[in-house]
C-alpha cells in the first residue's frame, strides 16, 4: 500500500482516534502490534496515517482494544473511506492551502453546523461581491486570479446549504459584522438582503448578537463547530490569520460547546435578528 503523502484533515483525525482507542486500553504500540500479528511500526503509521486501514482491520483493532461501542466503530470505518475522486474541493489543491480543503471536507460531511462570527459574515452566507472585497483586502496582496479562485470556493462550499439534503445551520453574528459596510453600501446592502433570505429557509437559522449585550463569554473569537456522527468525532474549526486551525480533544469540544451555547443565550431571536438586519438595510 502506497505511503500517504499529505494525508486529509479527515484521515489524520481518523488516526487520531485509533490512537486514543489504544492508549484507553493502556497499551504500547508494541503491545498492540503484537496482539495484531504485525510490526510496531505499521501500527505508527496508522496512527499517523500514513496508510489506509481496512474496515476489518477496524473491526479488529477495536475488539483487541477492548472498545465496545458499535456505533463509534461503524463511525470510524465511514471515516476510513479513501479519498474519494471528484470531489470538488480536489479541484482546488493545486490553488489553495489544503486547510481550506479540509474545511469544505469537514463542512461536507457534519451533521449539523454552528458558526460563532464576531466581525465577519459567516463564510456560508456571503455573497460574491462581498467575499471578493474581503479577499482584496488581504495581506499580502492577492493577485486578482487568486481572489477568483477563492471566491469561487467560497460559493461552491455553500452547497452543502443548498443540496437535497441540506445540512442544518445556525450563525450568530454580532451586530458589528452586520453594520460593516463590507464593499460600500450596494454590496453591504445586498449581502444582508441575502442574510435575511437565507434566514427564511427551515434549515438555516441566523440569530444576532447586539451591542446591548455588551460583553459576553466568547467575544471577540470566531470560530464553527461540526457536528460528528458522535459527540466525540465532532471538531471545532478556528479562522487564524495563518491558516486553519481544527480542534478534537474532548475537553476543547466541550469548551466549545458551553461556548455556544452561551453566546446563543445573549442573541436575539431569529425574528428580532431579521428586524434588525432589515433596519440596518434600510438605513444604509
Amino acid at each position: 500500500m502506497p505511503i500517504r503523502s499529505s494525508p486529509t484533515a479527515r484521515q489524520l483525525r481518523f488516526a487520531a482516534e485509533l490512537r486514543r482507542m489504544r492508549e484507553r486500553a493502556g497499551l504500547t504500540s508494541a503491545e498492540a502490534a503484537g496482539l495484531l500479528g504485525i510490526k510496531p511500526n505499521q501500527v505508527s503509521n496508522m496512527e499517523a496515517a500514513r496508510f489506509g486501514v481496512s474496515p476489518e482491520r477496524v473491526r479488529s483493532l477495536a475488539g483487541h482494544y477492548g472498545c465496545t461501542d458499535p456505533e463509534l466503530v461503524d463511525a470510524l470505518i465511514a471515516m476510513a473511506g479513501a479519498r474519494k475522486v471528484g470531489q470538488w474541493w480536489e479541484e482546488y489543491r493545486d490553488l489553495l492551502p489544503d486547510g481550506w480543503l479540509d474545511l469544505a471536507e469537514l463542512e461536507h460531511h457534519a451533521l449539523t453546523l454552528r458558526d460563532a462570527i464576531s466581525m465577519h459574515v459567516p463564510g456560508l452566507l456571503q455573497t460574491p461581491e462581498h467575499a471578493r472585497e474581503i479577499f482584496r483586502q488581504a495581506v499580502p496582496e492577492l493577485s486578482p486570479p487568486e481572489i477568483e479562485h477563492r471566491v469561487s470556493f467560497r460559493v461552491k462550499r455553500q452547497a452543502v446549504l443548498h443540496r437535497d439534503t441540506p445540512t442544518p445551520y445556525l450563525a450568530l453574528i454580532h451586530e458589528a459584522a452586520l453594520r460593516i459596510a463590507v464593499g460600500g453600501p450596494t454590496v453591504a446592502a445586498a449581502q444582508l438582503k441575502h442574510l435575511l433570505a437565507m434566514s427564511e429557509h427551515d434549515h438555516v437559522t441566523i440569530r444576532a448578537i447586539p451591542f446591548s449585550a455588551g460583553a459576553f463569554p466568547g467575544s471577540g473569537q470566531s470560530f464553527s463547530y461540526a457536528r460528528g456522527p458522535l459527540p466525540a468525532l465532532d471538531t471545532v474549526q478556528l479562522d487564524q490569520s495563518h491558516g486553519v486551525v481544527f480542534l478534537d480533544a474532548e475537553p476543547q469540544l466541550a469548551k466549545y460547546r458551553m461556548l455556544l451555547d452561551r453566546i446563543e443565550a445573549v442573541s436575539l431571536p431569529p425574528a428580532r435578528s431579521r428586524d434588525l438586519m432589515a433596519g440596518i438595510v434600510h438605513n444604509l
